[in-house]
């Protein structure tokens, strides 16, 4: 059964994917253009991330914060809306989370799904071969745009809790409850929900979040 909720996942993955490219076309171009328009640098901002099975791939995304940006301030770390690295247009795209938009692309190439375990960047929070044999089994499936930790904590929790919740979504998973993520991803979008890294004290409350959908 397994088996043939994976072959029908990546159907969905291959249509859905194509459709929402079809559908926000128009969007995207606007997008491209205000990017364009409004500060220096590319419109695109790739960069490798580790995805099925440790495998190494380069995430898509509208580029929201100045050239370099990970090599500035904070680094990887972006605390709130008021970090001076996120351009004009960005700090609208990251609310939105229409930054993520381009990443429809990974889904229709197979890198990505619709639905999976966030994709880390390849050194942190650690190397591939650095997580222990529990915590790789996160990366069992392809990683996704959205994801049970995204509809349930999303940046409120250390990244070793998200893990935990990764693991689960590996051993729940079934086309319904990706259908469930998907629809709470909508709900999250428009509440704009726990977008950034919260204080310690918010972080430690947030951990003991019913994970439930």
């Amino acid at each position: 059964m397994r088996g043939v909720n994976l072959f029908v996942k990546r159907l969905i993955d291959f249509f859905g994917s194509l459709l929402g490219l079809i559908i926000t076309f128009p969007t995207i171009i606007i997008i491209a253009i205000l990017i364009k328009l409004t500060s220096k640098g590319p419109v695109i901002f790739r960069q490798d991330r580790l995805g099925k099975d440790g495998r190494v791939f380069k995430i898509i995304k509208f580029r929201t914060m100045v050239v370099n940006a990970e090599k500035i301030g904070d680094g990887l770390i972006v605390k709130s809306e008021n970090d001076n690295r996120i351009t004009s247009i960005g700090r609208f795209l990251r609310a939105t989370s229409l930054d993520e938009l381009p990443q429809l692309f990974n889904v229709l190439k197979g890198d990505m799904s619709l639905v999976g375990p966030r994709p880390p960047v390849p050194y942190h929070p650690y190397k591939y071969e650095n997580y222990n044999c529990f915590q790789k089994r996160r990366f069992e499936m392809r990683p996704g745009m959205t994801g049970l930790a995204q509809v349930t904590v999303r940046n409120s929790v250390p990244w070793d809790d998200r893990i935990l919740i990764d693991v689960e979504y590996i051993d729940k998973f079934s086309i319904w409850l990706d259908i469930k993520i998907l629809l709470k991803t909508i709900l999250k979008i428009t509440r704009q929900e726990n977008i950034y890294i919260q204080s310690e004290k918010d972080t430690a409350l947030s951990s003991k979040t019913n994970i439930n959908i």
